[in-house]
């Protein structure tokens, strides 16, 4: 099937739009909550250094020394207590404890009625996510008739892209939906 570069370049666009899409719903799995301590859940969370609203992680060591504890250490102890207010202020579910030195955050056991919230969540995300994916197909689907009407490629043509297009659409919704299962897997287990 001679493919116009036109038309090669849409199919890698949208497989490039289809990868963004998967990394982004990847990314907003990883900072939802789950039974276990999880930095992630810190990634949000900007603190006041030097005048300035920065990253938390660029001001301190985040660590889990159990299953539901984070361990705060600031490189530089005078900011101690702005890290504590930045994340009270991030209603995480849990107040830090200052020790002087760093910041112990006790993350509580979630409730079952919590975890099915959350799983609520993730599969209204994971929908959200297919119907873009979706839209990348649409997308497409309309460069490549809009090609078919120019005359640079054959009736012939469009069906077979057609048939590709919809087979990567598949593959990626696919993905969508085991991350999906995976995150809800995760947040059940207690």
């Amino acid at each position: 099937m001679p493919v116009t570069e036109a038309v090669n370049s849409i199919l890698i666009k949208m497989e490039e739009a289809m990868k963004d899409r998967l990394q982004k719903l990847a990314k907003e799995f990883s900072v939802m909550r789950t039974g276990r301590a999880n930095p992630l859940i810190l990634e949000s969370v900007k603190v006041q250094y030097y005048g300035q609203a920065v990253p938390l992680k660029q001001v301190a060591a985040i660590s889990v020394p159990e299953a539901r504890v984070l361990e705060i250490r600031p490189w530089d102890p005078s900011v101690l207590s702005d890290l504590e207010k930045a994340i009270q202020k991030a209603d995480l579910g849990a107040l830090p404890q200052n020790d002087g030195k760093m910041l112990r955050l006790a993350l509580p056991a979630m409730t079952e009625e919590r975890r099915k919230d959350l799983i609520k969540l993730a599969r209204k995300l994971g929908e959200e996510f297919r119907v873009a994916v979706r839209n990348e197909r649409h997308a497409a689907l309309d460069l490549i008739r809009k090609a078919e009407k120019a005359k640079e490629i054959s009736q012939d043509d469009v069906k077979a892209l057609e048939a590709r297009v919809q087979k990567i659409t598949d593959s990626y919704i696919q993905k969508v939906d085991q991350q999906t299962v995976a995150k809800e897997q995760e947040i059940s287990t207690i």
